[in-house]
Formats: C-alpha cells, structure tokens, sequence
C-alpha cells in the first residue's frame, strides 16, 4: 500500500490496537483494571489526564474501537452549547438503533462548569460513555458531578524505551511509517530525537518526519536531526498550568530539603521554560521566612539583595544572582518555627475576637486615663536584669500562657531558644 503523504506520520503511527499504544504500562499492563476493561470491550466513562502526546486521544478511540462503539469527537476550544446539543442528539440516534457512543472532549478543562453539566444527564442514563481529555488537574477543573461519573486515569509522558520503540516502528513499517525508505539513525541522531521529543510521541514523530526530508544519503546523523528540531523548546511548560506548579513545588521543597543541586536544577528549569525571574525571586524571599527563619536570619537578606542583583542586572546575567540565593538557601539550617508561630498568632487573632489589651500595656497619655488604671504596674523592660521583666503578661488574659514561637535547636534558633530557656526559669 503506498504511503499518502498528506498525511502526518504522527497520525499514521497511531496504534490501532492496546499493543500498539506506547508507555502507560501503569494503566494498559497485564491484568491492569483499565486495559482489561478495553480488551472485552466494556468501556466506563473516565478522564484522560496527562501530558501532550502520551497517548489520550489514542486511547479514546482504541476504547470505542474495541466496544465496537460510534467515536464521536468535540473539543472544548472549537465548541459550545450547539455543538453539544448535535453531538447528543446523534448519540440518542445511535443509541435507539441499539448502538453505544463514545463521546471524546479534547481538552475538557476548557468547558466552563455549566457546560460541563449539560454532559451529566447523558452520562447518568449511559447515552454516551465519556472521555475526557486534559492537561490540567482534573480536581481543580472539573465539576465534582462530573468527576463523581468518570475514572480518573493519569497518563505519563513516554519515557526513552517507549520513545525508542516507537520511533523503530516508525522507521521499520512498511505500510504507514518510514519502512519505504533506507533510512539510518546514528546513535547521536537517535539520542537528539529522543530528548527532543521530551516524552511526548507526537513531538517525536513529527521531528522524525522532517529530519527523513532532510537526510543526505539516507542517514539521520546528529546534524541533520538538529535541523530538524532546531528552535523548539523541547522541555515542558506551561504558565500557570500543572507544570508550572509541579516545578515551583519541586523547587521549594528541593530548598527545604537541603538539596542544592535539585534546587539549581528547578530553577534553571523554570527559567529555561520562561517563567519570570522576579516571581521566582518574590517565591526565595518567601522561602528564606517560611523555611529557614531564625535559624539564619541572613537568608532573608541574601535573598532580597539577589532580587536587587536581578532588577539591576536582567537575564541572563542577573540569573545567577537567583542561583546564588537559591543554593544559599538549601544549604544552610532550616527551621519553620516562625511560621507556624505566626499561622498559631493568626487563627488565635481569628477565633478569639477582640481581645482587651492587658491596662499595664496601655499608654497613659492624660491624667484621665492614669485615674482609670491605664499602664498601672507596667515594667520598664530596660531596667531589669537582662532587660527582661521577669513574670509580665504581654498578651491578653484569655491567651496567657499560649506559646506560639518556640525556637528549634538549629542554626541562631538553637541560640534564642537557650536564651528562652533561661529566661522563663526566671519567670518560674
């Protein structure tokens, strides 16, 4: 069968049967829940959720194809109320005549939440099996209605076996890949498609296609393979998507946790995908309070003076004042006693209402307000031993007592919190 080249490789490629399809052996295994229910051919409703080119749309249609089941396509970006209401109105169509309808919405997030409950009646009475397709975290933006009547399936981005194999069918099949041709892939060419490709098969794919246009002599060497994928971002990124979040959270939690390499390796992701270096900064100040705290209080300073750095200097010599700061950061004592000091102060100041301030705290200003008890008995802190008033209640009467800030045994905290030790045994 000759190979009609109007048509995309990475649409010729796409697996025609469970076997095919590449990676997500976590869901499509042997003996795995989802891939026995799409081998007997009894499909449920469920959302797709991954990232670009893992396989969602392929998996859709291998559901209908195996229920035997009419595959019915919208997406969220294309349609509205009217294309919903002509997609269900043919699946009652085929469903009179006895047959089943896979309903596929690419890209489900986009539909806002009353257009996602136009689909719930159909859903509950079976008129159409659902599949949902997203990027996004289906938690955050999807309606629970919805989520309560589908499965919810993480797909993965295809790893390098998954990769490769996949790019060997390509170049081996006769009928729909690249078989016709005498191609070679160095092992240096094949290495740049596979990072290329950063886990998405569609990516994968179509960068093979140009690079096979371009061979000289039949071979894809790691020159004529960067030709081909020259000027595309090959990491994923997505501001203000799932992505984004991931990496921030890995980055602060790579500080956290004392690890400096994985903290450089966030930030310079993030940075490389185009995330703005001044939210980053705004995050490490952030950090230096939350995380480190007293335990070294210069955390704080070096991380306003490399945002400074950075508004001075711009990108990209002023990202490595961002990186000073980060490695900074992850390798110094970490403590969080400030913080959730600060969190106990604050649901306190919510739950307790008004609270009268103690009369020895009170300035006393006029005569009236000495007559009337205001600062009697209040202790000039500067004239006690340590400048400390030994057994003074500064917080209100219904809060006496309460410790909020309770200093670890790290860094300058391990300092303040000997110091605390000495001074409430005076208070004793």
């Amino acid at each position: 069968m000759s190979i009609d080249r109007g048509i995309p490789l990475a649409e010729r490629m796409r697996p025609r049967s469970i076997d095919e399809l590449a990676g997500q052996g976590h869901l499509l295994g042997t003996g795995r829940a989802l891939a026995e229910s799409v081998r007997a051919g009894r499909p449920h409703s469920m959302i797709l959720w991954g990232p670009p080119g893992s396989g969602k749309t392929t998996l859709a249609r291998l559901v209908a194809d195996h229920a035997e089941a009419r595959f019915l396509t919208l997406s969220a970006v294309t349609s509205g109320v009217k294309e919903i209401r002509a997609a269900m109105a043919e699946a009652e169509q085929v469903r009179a005549a006895d047959g089943r309808t896979v309903l596929f919405v690419d890209e489900v997030h986009r539909f806002n939440k009353a257009q996602q409950d136009a689909f719930l009646p159909y859903v509950e009475d079976g008129t159409v099996i659902f599949v949902g397709a997203t990027t996004e975290n289906p938690s955050f933006e999807l309606n629970k209605a919805l989520l309560s009547r589908a499965r919810v399936y993480m797909l993965r981005a295809l790893d390098d076996a998954a990769l490769d194999a996949l790019l060997e069918r390509a170049l081996q099949d006769p009928e729909r890949g690249l078989g016709g041709r005498r191609l070679e892939v160095t092992v240096s060419g094949r290495s740049l498609l596979l990072r290329a490709a950063d886990g998405d098969a569609r990516r994968l794919l179509a960068a093979l296609e140009i690079a096979a246009d371009l061979a000289v002599e039949g071979v894809l060497n790691e020159s004529v393979v960067g030709e081909a994928v020259a000027g595309g971002s090959t990491r994923r990124f997505d501001k203000g998507g799932d992505d984004f979040y991931d990496q921030i959270s890995a980055l602060h939690k790579s500080i956290r946790g004392s690890d400096p390499d994985g903290a450089l390796y966030w930030l310079a992701r993030m940075l490389d995908g185009g995330c703005d270096p001044l939210y980053l900064g705004r995050r490490l100040i952030r950090v230096a309070s939350e995380d480190i705290g007293n335990a070294d209080p210069r955390a704080l300073q070096i991380a306003l003076d490399g945002v400074a750095a950075y508004e001075r200097l711009g990108s990209p010599e002023g990202e490595l004042a961002l990186a000073q700061v980060v490695a900074y950061q992850a390798s110094v004592p970490k403590s969080n006693r400030v913080y959730t000091a600060w969190q106990a102060a604050e649901n306190d100041c919510r739950s307790h209402g008004s609270l009268e301030v103690p009369m020895h705290l009170r300035n006393a200003p006029t005569g009236v307000m000495k007559s009337q008890g205001f600062g009697a008995g209040y202790r000039y802190a500067h004239d006690e031993p340590e400048a400390y008033a030994a057994g003074v209640q500064y917080l209100p009467d219904a809060l006496a007592g309460r410790r909020y800030y309770e200093p670890s045994d790290r860094g300058l905290e391990e300092r303040i919190r000997q110091r605390f030790l000495r001074l409430r045994a005076r208070d004793e």
